[in-house]
């Protein structure tokens, strides 16, 4: 995957953010900065495992189950000697935690005495994880250092933007077979099910990875909500369905969503879709390095405003490197406050949908900045699909 000088480059970045913020060791349980920094890649975050980043060592050192050790030896740049394993006793134990585990590292390693770092509002730091290193480390001091790696994973490297152009082949393709598959009479699930299929096929050049969310396939009145998966209903004549997908490559993203009609659509819905799509050509029109996303979101704003349309969330946001349940870095947002601004090979999902009571439509794009503006990292027809004449399909 990535060469052993880019992790260091990694590494360096992250010490640099960590003596800013006056931290001297960090502790990541986030599974996508536990990649970034290592490569380690394994569906192991159901269970209690971290980096410890300090700032007198070269390496990190990985904690983990000791079924999941050689995951790490298999996947990562470390020397076996910094993969430590514990043993499957303090695994949904109620006796004792692997924080407690952890804490026995760290004072072998004499640094239980150091400010530290943790991410305090991860899906992978509970409560219990930080009571347990409190009360195993009463000499030391801890810091919020939730989005730390994630600020230095938001400029991507050419290696990374080209793993991310190879999720956007993914994710055409998945998105087509489930534009094409979408017909009246078919099963909900039917239709995922060929999306999963294009999603971890791939190409013929290269195969995906699962997708750090699954696919999003509001259909009719659950348009009007974004974040609805499937059921076993049969689509309808006059369905709206909204089609939320990614492609992923190597556990890098590139999300597409589209909006298909099954018959004629509503006036309400065609409207409603142009607006959007206006909206979408004249804000990626105006990307380019120096702008604030703030200033993108504004774009956004003005043209809807124009139509009577108001939208009153964010419009995007970075993303790329990640697992479940969220493809999003949890960093830069395009929407009104958030000053960051705009550098070649940030990468950024725009995705200005707008739901009402009985039903919404969504269009997206994936895109990275470059030095002039912007490159899409997938290219799929961007308009409101329209299956005039549909046909039952056995799937």
């Amino acid at each position: 995957m990535f060469t052993i000088l880019e992790y260091k480059e990694r590494i360096k970045k992250t010490k640099e953010k960590m003596q800013e913020a006056g931290i001297e060791v960090l502790l990541t349980t986030n599974p996508a900065n536990m990649n970034y920094l290592t490569g380690y890649d394994g569906w192991a975050f159901y269970v209690h495992q971290l980096l410890i980043v300090s700032l007198e060592d070269e390496q990190p050192i990985w904690i983990g189950r000791g079924m999941d050790a050689n995951g790490a030896k298999v996947t990562t740049w470390l020397e076996y000697e910094n993969i430590i394993p514990y043993t499957d006793d303090y695994v949904h134990s109620t006796i004792k935690h692997p924080m407690d585990f952890v804490c026995d590292i760290i004072k072998s390693k004499k640094l239980d005495k150091k400010v530290f770092g943790v991410e305090m509002d991860t899906y992978y730091f509970t409560a219990m994880c930080y009571q347990q290193l409190q009360k195993g480390l009463p000499n030391a001091t801890f810091k919020d250092a939730t989005t730390l790696v994630n600020w230095v994973r938001i400029i991507k490297s050419d290696k990374e933007i080209e793993y991310m152009k190879r999720a956007g082949k993914i994710v055409e393709k998945a998105m087509q077979i489930g534009i094409d598959t979408i017909n009246e009479g078919v099963r909900e699930c039917d239709v995922s099910a060929n999306i999963y299929h294009a999603q971890i096929s791939g190409t013929e050049e290269f195969g995906g990875d699962y997708p750090s969310i699954v696919p999003l396939l509001p259909a009719g009145k659950k348009t009007s909500t974004p974040h609805l998966t499937w059921t076993d209903d049969r689509y309808q004549n006059g369905d709206t369905v909204i089609l939320e997908l990614a492609g992923c490559y190597k556990r890098y993203h590139s999300p597409l969503a589209r909006t298909l009609v099954i018959g004629n659509p509503t006036t309400k819905v065609k409207d409603l879709a142009d607006v959007v799509l206006e909206g979408i050509n004249v804000t990626l029109s105006a990307i380019k390095p120096g702008i604030t996303c703030e200033d993108l979101e504004e774009v956004w704003r003005k043209t809807i405003e124009k139509s009577g349309f108001i939208k009153d969330s964010r419009i995007g946001y970075s993303m790329g490197l990640n697992y479940p349940p969220d493809w999003g870095e949890h960093t830069a947002s395009l929407r009104k406050g958030d000053l960051t601004i705009l550098q070649p090979n940030m990468t950024f999902h725009m995705i200005p949908g707008i739901w009402y009571e009985d039903f919404g439509v969504e269009f997206s794009e994936s895109f990275r900045v470059t030095e002039t503006g912007y490159e899409l990292l997938s290219n799929f027809q961007r308009e409101l699909f329209i299956k005039r004449e549909p046909l039952l399909t056995i799937v």
